[in-house]
């Protein structure tokens, strides 16, 4: 907090409350994810970021995917409004990797298009969020190729005396781009042993409202003339009285947590952790505005409600012996459930395809201090459980039958077991030497049990991996306030799933690669057995300055070869490159391992503390890649977002803060596509996706000690602009209203 004069009757009038402007940026932040231990942001090789939770609040997101849009470190995709999919160092869905409390969410049909599953985290009760850039392997295991965030939810809070602590938040938001509709109340009752935390959060969306100022080169193309509705029995089409209204993308979301402490003694504390996210249907906008043979292609395509729970119980043991100082352990068990409907307009056959997830993991983490040496170790195991049904029902006479299955319908299995050793050496306060090892073992086995829809020439699927990563760090701090560090690491990930045995369509028309031209043929993805593992081989030099400790600039550059990345590739099935799917033609294509390719690009960070109350930040990131298809030929990597960056200005007052910034994308032009992969270059301009920026303001007052106000305007100029590779505009010009309460 920055320090503050007040006399002693000027703190009476005040009713004995005083209000302290807080500091934007830490030099000495602690952070965990780098280790799973406590240890100073400063003194860890990694490029890590950390979000926490007063400025969580302040942000004032509607969901998690959109607080890490708005960290300017991480791009998200979005297919439609109920989603999010980030992306770091060109890295996405099953690519990077997202840890809750210390548990794993990726999964065993983690897929590599694009995700949702961030947005089933409730970020208002997130106490802090760590974005680790580059892999995370080590310690991580499969999936973290281009980096980890770990959310760490709140715990409960135990009270220092013998009265009960009774502590309570709880905030209503409007916004006017989606007639948002958000509530949220958490209670905290806390003993001297035991402790609770409750909270809920509700969350309404209408359909989501486009900017209308549109870019010279995307003239009326994102705009929704029509829309299919059903009246009278028939799949009747509906002009769109407002095209910028994006109808369709409307829906629900509801999150609870329920956590329980036991402080056995100063040393052992037990927690409980429960966790349940579910959603009404949440329609999927990309497939909703495709069109096929001139008209509309689907009078219906929604995931159904995708639910997420998670129990898990913690042990923290921080009694030293020979063997460690801390231990901690956590058992835990996941249940996911997600459905895809679609209905073809002018067509009364509803399929809906169905995927259960269960989930079981152990983990164990050490921590031990010997002189200046830090010792970290630990071991994983986990064993996933995948059941997919599908079935299709006639929406007039009601009767039903068996249709293709995504995944295999004999059921899937993936296990990973895992053994990991980390160290640490402060030969001097300057100098800090790290490295770590870790052996990874996955297997998995599905099953095709009923061949009638594709009578693959194989009944099941076997895969066994094993993986031995490294990684070997430098911090060097020169003085004055210089911090110069080094890492190189590896990374690994195993086939899962839904790389090997997925059968899916993706979404809308592809372009022809050499005239560029819309085809309507769309892709559909069948399995390939005969998939690798792929591998990252990563180098990052990082050197930052604070000034005065006033200014600090930061900046990260890495380069990382890519070995058998798996990716979208042409394919065919007996013996064609065409099939028929969906009553429509369609190019076969597969997931393959590319022979090689690379990655590399930077990121900047400025801040600096213009006064007591005034700050300034700015953050860039750059990424390039290419696929190396023969010797000499490169081809465009996909998921490689455009330059991208914010830029903000902070004022700090006694009750009040306020923030200025700006959000800005460059091009990503055509050529820069995988086209036919999962860059959605059909639902970008015929040159790509336009650059972009937008102008935003927010502000909050303290109006009392238990109440505050907050406000926003966020595209104040009204941009129609897409994210890179979404298939649905951005909001428009947004004003958003919040009041919270707390006791």
């Amino acid at each position: 907090y920055l320090s503050v004069a007040i006399s002693y009757a000027e703190i009476a009038a005040a009713g004995w409350v005083v209000s302290l402007p807080e500091k934007s940026f830490y030099i000495n932040e602690v952070v965990v994810s780098a280790s799973k231990f406590e240890e100073k942001r400063d003194d860890v090789a990694q490029q890590i970021q950390v979000i926490g939770q007063t400025d969580l609040r302040f942000m004032n997101q509607q969901t998690t995917a959109d607080v890490l849009n708005q960290s300017g470190n991480v791009m998200v995709q979005k297919s439609q409004q109920g989603g999010g999919s980030p992306i770091i160092r060109g890295f996405e869905a099953n690519k990077v990797l997202m840890v809750v409390d210390g548990v794993r969410m990726n999964n065993a049909i983690y897929r590599g298009g694009h995700l949702q599953d961030v947005i089933t985290l409730d970020n208002t009760i997130i106490e802090k969020m760590e974005v680790v850039f580059g892999p995370g392997s080590v310690v991580y295991g499969s999936d973290a190729l281009g980096g980890v965030m770990h959310f760490y939810t709140r715990n409960p809070q135990f009270s220092y005396d013998s009265t009960t602590l009774v502590k309570g938040n709880a905030f209503t938001r409007l916004a006017t781009s989606n007639q948002e509709i958000t509530g949220h109340a958490d209670v905290n009752f806390g003993g001297k042993k035991c402790a609770s935390l409750s909270s809920f959060t509700y969350s309404a969306f209408d359909d989501l409202r486009q900017g209308n100022v549109r870019s010279p080169y995307q003239l009326d193309a994102w705009g929704r003339a029509e829309y299919v509705q059903r009246i009278d029995g028939k799949d009747s089409i509906v002009n769109n009285s407002n095209p910028n209204v994006q109808v369709g993308s409307g829906y629900k979301q509801y999150d609870f947590l329920q956590k329980f402490s036991f402080m056995q003694s100063k040393e052992i504390i037990h927690t409980l952790n429960l966790q349940y996210s579910t959603s009404s249907d949440v329609p999927r906008y990309d497939r909703l505005t495709q069109y096929r043979n001139g008209g509309l292609r689907f009078a219906e395509w929604y995931y159904g409600p995708q639910k997420r729970l998670l129990s898990s119980y913690n042990l923290n043991y921080s009694r030293a012996n020979k063997v460690f100082d801390h231990a901690k352990l956590i058992l835990s068990y996941q249940e996911i459930q997600q459905s895809r409907h679609s209905r073809l307009r002018a067509n009364t056959s509803l399929e809906s395809q169905v995927e259960d997830v269960s989930v079981v993991a152990a983990n164990f983490d050490f921590d031990k201090l010997l002189g200046e040496h830090e010792i970290r170790y630990g071991a994983e195991y986990t064993y996933n459980d995948v059941s997919s049904t599908a079935t299709a029902r006639d929406i007039d006479t009601d009767s039903t039958w068996k249709i293709p299955t995504r995944y295999p319908d004999g059921g899937s299995r993936m296990r990973s077991a895992a053994i990991y050793i980390t160290h640490s050496w402060e030969i001097a306060p300057w100098l800090i030497i790290s490295e770590g090892a870790r052996l990874s073992n996955v297997q998995l086995s599905a099953n095709f049990s009923d061949t009638t829809f594709f009578p693959f020439p194989f009944r099941s699927i076997q895969q066994n991996n094993t993986a031995v990563n490294g990684n070997i760090g430098l911090v060097f701090k020169p003085g004055s306030d210089w911090k110069i560090s080094i890492l190189g690491s590896t990374g690994f990930r195993a086939p899962n799933v839904d790389d090997l045995s997925k059968v899916f369509e993706t979404a809308g028309a592809v372009r022809d690669p050499i005239t560029l031209a819309l085809t309507q043929m769309g892709n559909l993805i069948v399995p390939n057995p005969n998939l690798k593992p792929e591998y990252t081989y990563n180098a990052d030099f990082g050197i930052s300055k604070t000034i005065q400790k006033k200014v600090t600039i930061e900046t990260t550059s890495f380069y990382t070869f890519y070995r058998n990345a798996i990716t979208t590739g042409r394919g065919t099935l007996y013996g064609d490159s065409l099939t028929i799917y969906n009553g429509d033609t369609a190019i076969v294509s597969t997931s393959v391992n590319a022979a090689k390719a690379f990655l590399y690009g930077f990121s900047g960070q400025f801040t600096a503390h213009l006064n007591g109350i005034l700050d300034i930040s700015s953050s860039i990131n750059y990424t390039y890649a290419r696929i190396k298809d023969g010797d000499n030929d490169e081809t465009p990597l996909d998921h490689i977002p455009p330059v991208f960056g914010r830029t903000s200005l902070n004022l700090q007052l006694n009750k009040f803060r306020g923030e200025f910034w700006v959000m800005y994308n460059g091009w990503k032009r055509i050529g820069d596509y995988r086209l036919g992969a999962e860059d959605n270059e059909a639902n970008a301009t015929a040159l790509g996706m336009p650059a972009w920026y937008t102008l935003n303001l927010r502000g909050t007052y303290q109006i009392s000690k238990f109440l505050s106000a907050q406000v926003a305007l966020e595209n104040i100029l009204d941009q129609n602009y897409r994210q890179f590779a979404s298939n649905i505009s951005a909001s428009g010009r947004n004003f958003m209203f919040t009041l919270r309460a707390r006791f």
